[in-house]
């Protein structure tokens, strides 16, 4: 109940500082509501690497697909729908629809990686990271050769839905989803096929489905991601959503401590902020971004914090008698 309370509680202050966002400097907010996506991304890809020891490297397909389901909603069913919702005049219409869109995004991508996570996550280690890394480039090239959605030209005139409350509600919707379900009884299934496959397998475990669980809640917080990100931006292409997009969420994952949430969302900060700081010297921008990961890689190579808040709890050790 207690937890339940803090998750209402910062709900309602989404909406309290939503109220205020539109007197942010418009640079700042756009900064500000890349940091709440790249928070859910984070906290979705450490579910499936961090707490349930798997390795995927196709996050940004699930992403893509989030992405293009939601605007899709917006942009071509938008104007038909938006009469039945009382009009675009109407206080509640818009958000209604933005959240027909956002909903349907992520379940497409759960339903996605469900198909992607039934064939591919009996492998694993690099046998699985390869598996994932294909299939995200497959959902890519799918979008770029669908034209009704503007194939390699991309998206436009998506319309501009995201905002401070929708990003940081999902946020915390996503934070307080993996972290509920990690240490609930069900949850520590995902911990022992973190720890010992093998073992949790011997003990009558099925660690395909616990995997595949973890896949397909990872995803749909992707999805909504993509969802957020479609309608932040406004125009979305295959090519932002290629491999090294997938690579960044995995280094926020890893430079924020495997199954460390807190960790986690700081990287997600971090990695945010860092290119937009380096902006003065922007020839020499991606140099030092790189450079600045690789010192933060060797120098904390355990993530960025050692705190246990919503970490992966130590295992309890027997007493002999």
């Amino acid at each position: 109940m207690k937890v339940k309370g803090l998750l209402l509680i910062a709900l309602v202050a989404c909406g309290l500082v939503s109220l205020m966002s539109p007197r942010f400097n418009p640079y700042y907010l756009d900064v500000l509501l890349g940091i709440g996506i790249n928070i859910i991304l984070a906290v979705s890809l450490n579910l499936i690497n961090g707490y349930t020891g798997q390795f995927s490297l196709g996050h940004a397909g699930f992403m893509a697909v989030g992405a293009y389901v939601s605007a899709s909603v917006t942009l071509f069913a938008g104007p038909h729908l938006l009469p039945l919702l009382g009009g675009a005049d109407s206080f509640a219409a818009v958000p209604i629809l933005f959240l027909l869109g956002l909903v349907p995004a992520g379940l497409v991508a759960a339903v996605v990686g469900f198909l992607v996570g039934v064939p591919s996550l009996r492998l694993r280690g690099d046998y699985l990271a390869i598996v994932t890394l294909g299939f995200g480039e497959i959902i890519r090239v799918i979008f770029q050769n669908i034209q009704a959605v503007g194939g390699p030209s991309g998206l436009k005139g998506i319309p501009p839905h995201t905002d401070f409350f929708w990003t940081y509600a999902w946020a915390t919707i996503a934070i307080y989803a993996v972290l509920a379900l990690v240490h609930s009884t069900y949850g520590r299934g995902f911990l022992a096929v973190h720890d010992d496959e093998v073992a949790a397998s011997a003990v009558g475990i099925n660690t395909t489905r616990y995997k595949v669980a973890a896949f397909v809640i990872g995803s749909f917080f992707a999805g909504i991601a993509g969802g957020l990100y479609a309608h932040l931006k406004t125009f979305i292409a295959p090519t932002v959503f290629d491999f090294m997009k997938s690579f960044d969420i995995v280094v926020m994952v890893i430079l924020g401590g495997m199954g460390n949430t807190l960790g986690v969302i700081l990287a997600a900060i971090l990695l945010t902020l860092l290119p937009e700081m380096l902006r003065p010297v922007a020839e020499y921008r991606m140099i030092l971004y790189s450079l600045l990961i690789i010192v933060l890689m060797l120098t904390r190579p355990q993530g960025l914090l050692t705190l246990h808040w919503g970490r992966r709890p130590a295992p309890t050790k027997s007493r002999t008698a």
